[in-house]
């Protein structure tokens, strides 16, 4: 059980992570106009969910002694996760040219500093707020109680996803490396059984993060469920898997690969290939 002061509290909710993490975005905006790179906003993707939960945490561990080793876990997991993804993506893209995605929006949009604050920076910020909402809570209650099965069931979920998305993050930057493999896809290792086994394992990640927060705080767990649903949603539907394979169609062993592999949860190759999926 526990008593949350979250709710007694919107303003200070606001104060400590929703405003900082807009000045965040704002920043990131700038500098991006700075260096007309829109990429700016996958680089500091990560750490905008530090930012948002930093000072909620920092401030009520300071003025509340109640506070348990148990409810920050779920922040550092969230540290780890930030930190590698930010500093997996700025170096994979020093010294490139903006990403594909904005350089197309770029071409296309009209008012593109307008649209740029708002449809990348403004609502990535947006996303951050409520796939991070999980955490939120709970540097905001006094936890008496707590579902220690849960809170390991969780736990072993999320460094599953965790070790999904970091294996198949450096088998694949390992293969790009080789320039005998330019212009050819991934087809090795985890990408053997998933076309996108790092998007499968932020999912999972984060629904590893939810069984946690859960089994810490479970009064509102209809509400937090959001965070998991809306990542697996926009990796599947929108930002990740779908942008990423109308790239990959234009490779000459793409049918082949799309017939024989699974296309977000990773299971064996398919023995029987067919036309679709």
């Amino acid at each position: 059980m526990s008593d949350l002061l979250l709710f007694y509290f919107p303003p200070v909710m606001f104060f400590f992570s929703v405003l900082p993490l807009a000045v965040y975005m704002t920043i990131l905006f700038l500098v991006a106009l700075w260096k007309r790179d829109n990429s700016i906003a996958d680089i500091g993707y990560g750490i905008g969910f530090i930012v948002m939960l930093i000072l909620p945490y920092i401030g009520t561990i300071l003025f509340f002694s109640q506070k348990t080793v148990v409810q920050c876990i779920p922040f550092l997991l969230v540290c780890i996760w930030g930190v590698r993804l930010s500093l997996r993506i700025y170096l994979k893209h020093k010294g490139k040219p903006e990403d594909f995605r904005y350089a197309s929006w770029r071409s296309e949009w009209k008012w593109v500093r307008t649209r740029s604050f708002f449809q990348v920076f403004a609502l990535q910020g947006v996303i951050i707020s409520l796939i991070a909402f999980p955490v939120l809570p709970l540097a905001y209650a006094f936890v008496f109680d707590y579902s220690t099965t849960l809170f390991v069931i969780g736990f072993l979920v999320w460094v599953k996803g965790f070790l999904f998305e970091v294996i198949a993050d450096y088998q694949l930057d390992m293969f790009m490396k080789h320039s005998e493999n330019k212009g050819l896809l991934m087809t090795s290792g985890l990408w053997q059984y998933s076309r996108h086994p790092n998007y499968f394992g932020e999912a999972v990640m984060w629904w590893g993060i939810w069984i946690i927060t859960t089994a810490i705080v479970p009064e509102i767990w209809y509400l937090t469920i959001i965070s998991p649903l809306l990542i697996t949603f926009l990796l599947t539907k929108v930002s990740g898997v779908p942008l990423l394979e109308a790239r990959m169609s234009q490779h000459k062993d793409w049918q082949a690969y799309k017939n024989k592999t699974w296309v977000f949860i990773p299971w064996f190759p398919k023995k029987i290939t067919s036309q679709s999926e």
